[in-house]
């Protein structure tokens, strides 16, 4: 891990956004970020990657810890403090939070990098155009995103609860939706960059996830998971990991399994 200061162009950088009052069922989203942290660094593992990067190698990532909510609408923040990471040329990977906050962060990428494609592993698809009369709500960033133009591609992977209203929405965006029942997938991971990977920790099975607040039974493996990840052929321009609730982790097994998918997202960022 390297000094922010002194991070070259292009080097991965760690946000945490602790942030959840866009859920829609349960908070607790909010306290993962320090959580993930703390099993990335655990000496349970070591640090390198299955794709051979050691990421205790001097200047290879560097973290920004965590973004700190004042007086400043929240949105706001998150959106600023990305822009400002992009503006020196690095590459955000924010531990989340609610989904909600894939909005403001994706607004910031459309504005410095054109013809992002998201790569969005979930359950959901987050397409609603509200939820219980929230427009910002967990339920809905993708509708926002595709809306504002911040992204040109969305491909959807592990969705397995579209109902007619979202099937609606993805026909209205041209969204590519691949459903948990068609995978597996690896050959649409083979994506032109610039790409925003966004990891919804109930895109996992909850047998291997169970500390998220909307458990959605016949998902991914980690391995599944990890393979989709590793498929993945365009550059990488940043990515989030969210929905991982701690209050919920009693075992604390998705905490571990949050890291691990740091840890591989981090590999192919650096190692291509």
């Amino acid at each position: 891990m390297s000094n922010l200061k002194s991070a070259k162009p292009g080097t991965p950088v760690i946000l945490g956004v602790p942030f959840d009052a866009n859920s829609s069922w349960l908070r607790g989203a909010a306290g993962a970020p320090p959580i993930i942290r703390v099993a990335f660094g655990s000496d349970s593992s070591n640090p390198c990657t299955e794709t051979g990067v050691d990421l205790s190698a001097e200047g290879v990532y560097c973290d920004a810890g965590d973004l700190k909510f004042t007086f400043q609408e929240p949105f706001a923040a998150i959106e600023a403090k990305v822009g400002e990471l992009l503006e020196h040329d690095l590459r955000p990977i924010c531990l989340g939070g609610d989904h909600s906050i894939t909005l403001p962060i994706v607004r910031a990428f459309g504005q410095h990098i054109p013809d992002l494609t998201i790569l969005h592993f979930d359950a959901h698809p987050d397409l609603y155009d509200e939820l219980e009369g929230n427009r910002h709500s967990h339920a809905c960033p993708f509708a926002r995103i595709m809306e504002a133009g911040a992204a040109k591609r969305l491909i959807q992977v592990g969705i397995r609860t579209m109902n007619a209203h979202q099937r609606q929405q993805a026909k209205k965006f041209g969204v590519e939706v691949i459903e948990m029942r068609y995978l597996p997938a690896l050959d649409r991971m083979k994506v032109e960059g610039p790409i925003y990977i966004s990891f919804d920790m109930d895109a996992l099975d909850p047998a291997f996830a169970p500390g998220i607040s909307h458990r959605e039974p016949g998902g991914m493996s980690v391995r599944e998971a990890i393979s989709h990840i590793h498929a993945i052929t365009g550059r990488i321009a940043g990515a989030d990991i969210v929905e991982f609730n701690p209050a919920q982790d009693s075992t604390q097994i998705t905490a571990t399994v949050a890291a691990k998918l740091l840890k591989e997202i981090l590999g192919k960022m650096i190692g291509g």
